[in-house]
């Protein structure tokens, strides 16, 4: 994999080791030469001008909602670019979630959800006077059969759920909770964010209604993500933010706005950002997702097998290595989590170190907080045994005497 890692810069002439890929996952240089090809060639707003350099801009904006819509397979209309995956959940949360919900009604979520797919439907149950149930888990992260069957009732509107938790690495059965909840005539949406880095992700084949992902997970730019939506359900949304570029005429009293997607991004786009995360699924193609997997999932047995031999050390969520898409979160007897980051850190070892946006699950779990070590295709065995030796002799550090 060393040749992979020559294409990332920020690895250049140093020896610091990233484990904190769940959280961003750093550029390759294809990521930046297509963002600085584009500022020097085009950049101009798209889908505003008529002169060659605003032409040129747009083909290349459309040119990335296309790749997109392609890497999930869906089809490109069915592409709302945003911020990142918390805007493109609070935009289903607003524009559809507002507008179909209504008082008993029920909106289901997992206890393993990140905050940004927590707080929008809090929101909605809150001003609509709907009941936000809770999908429990095992301590595997694995979900029973009894609290779909039990949570998703006729009574529910929306199903929102994580496709791969930021906390136990477990991948949720969407697929299997979809089709239950279609059963019951609810809409579900998919926090995409975990997976769509690591794992091939079709939206046809699993079944869901929406799906919001980040491009700075992915190796792309900060500052962009997507949304996916049917697009049937997109046409009858009202916008979640107006302004320039979303209509297609104005007077003084009403507007008519313009066809989906563009309905939805308001303003100004962020050509750059879409292009960069465009190019960073054009470099994920060329990794190939098989090559993707099997690398996280090797480098995590090896983490996994090498943490059974550390005395004091909890892993949380399943014992199968297999089971966790590279994302490891642990404690040590005494330590709390941000000391034993800061430990970390003074060997240039960056993991996180928290409740990782996830308190509801960290209470469920009887913890405060937790260390997580992620793990991506471009680190290295001898990266996880560096890490391995650093993590026995922290308590050592802490001034434990064992």
């Amino acid at each position: 994999m060393n040749a992979y890692r020559s294409d990332f810069p920020i690895f250049d002439g140093n020896d610091i080791m990233y484990f904190d890929n769940a959280a961003t996952a750093q550029r390759p240089k294809q990521v930046f030469a297509a963002m600085e090809s584009f500022n020097n060639s085009c950049n101009a707003n798209p889908l505003r001008g008529l002169y060659d350099w605003s032409v040129k801009a747009t083909d290349a904006y459309e040119d990335a909602r296309k790749k997109t819509a392609a890497f999930i397979g869906a089809d490109a209309d069915e592409i709302i670019f945003t911020r990142n995956a918390t805007e493109s959940l609070n935009l289903v949360a607003y524009s559809y979630g507002l507008s179909r919900v209504e008082k008993g009604d029920t909106i289901v979520i997992t206890v393993m959800e990140h905050h940004s797919d927590i707080l929008p439907w809090q929101m909605v149950a809150r001003q609509k006077g709907a009941e936000l149930l809770y999908l429990e888990c095992e301590p595997d992260g694995t979900i029973p059969r009894a609290q779909i069957e039990e949570k998703i009732t006729d009574r529910t509107k929306i199903v929102a759920l994580a496709h791969v938790s930021n906390v136990l690495g477990v991948t949720n059965p969407v697929r299997e909770i979809a089709e239950y909840a279609h059963e019951k005539g609810a809409v579900v949406v998919l926090d995409g964010a975990q997976s769509v880095p690591h794992m091939p992700v079709n939206v046809r084949e699993l079944g869901v209604d929406f799906c919001a992902f980040s491009g700075h997970k992915l190796m792309g730019p900060m500052g962009i993500g997507a949304l996916y939506g049917r697009s049937d359900l997109l046409e009858e949304m009202p916008p979640f933010l107006t302004g320039g570029e979303m209509i297609e005429y104005v007077d003084r009293q009403s507007a008519t706005f313009a066809e989906v997607p563009h309905k939805f991004e308001a303003g100004t786009v962020n050509a750059t950002g879409a292009i960069g995360m465009a190019a960073a699924m054009d470099y994920l193609n060329a990794v190939g997702f098989e090559k993707v997997m099997e690398t996280e999932k090797r480098l995590t047995a090896r983490l996994m097998e090498g943490m059974k031999k550390l005395p004091h050390l909890t892993v949380y969520g399943s014992d199968d290595p297999d089971r966790h898409c590279g994302i490891v979160t642990f404690n040590i007897e005494g330590c709390h989590p941000h000391d034993v980051a800061s430990v970390l850190d003074t060997e240039h070892i960056c993991i996180r170190a928290g409740h990782h946006c996830a308190q509801p699950l960290m209470k469920y779990m009887n913890v405060n907080a937790t260390a997580r070590a992620s793990l991506y295709f471009y680190n290295t065995e001898d990266e996880v045994d560096r890490f391995l030796d650093s993590l026995g002799r922290v308590r050592g550090m802490l001034g434990y005497a064992d």
